[in-house]
């Protein structure tokens, strides 16, 4: 969901790659309707397993769990903590939409900014 409202709000200042921990093979069936109705689809998404090497070359990583990541921690770290809503009902997934919604919106602002 973070990585459809960024790539789809911020264009113009980033184009996000969503990597996991414990990445799942599809994006769940309440996480592509709670995106829909934000008019935002990530029915195709893709999340790969996170590469400390690859982290390297990104401007800004952001954490979402409450798990570090391997190696070592990368000097562009932004920490969220937020609600994985796998295999919740849709309620949890709008909650989660709504969070990192505004949370992205805020790192677009910063980015914006410079």
């Amino acid at each position: 969901m973070a990585e459809g409202f960024a790539n789809c709000y911020g264009q113009d200042v980033l184009r996000a790659e969503s990597r996991g921990l414990a990445p799942v093979p599809n994006v769940p069936r309440n996480g592509i309707l709670a995106m829909h109705e934000k008019n935002i689809d990530i029915s195709k998404h893709v999340s790969r397993r996170y590469d400390p090497v690859d982290a390297g070359m990104a401007d800004v990583i952001v954490n979402m769990s409450d798990y570090p990541l391997p190696g070592k921690q990368p000097n562009n770290l932004i920490v969220w903590k937020i609600v994985d809503p796998y295999g919740q009902p849709i309620e949890a997934f709008r909650a989660t939409r709504d969070t990192l919604e505004q949370k992205v919106m805020s790192l677009i602002l910063q980015l914006r900014k410079g």
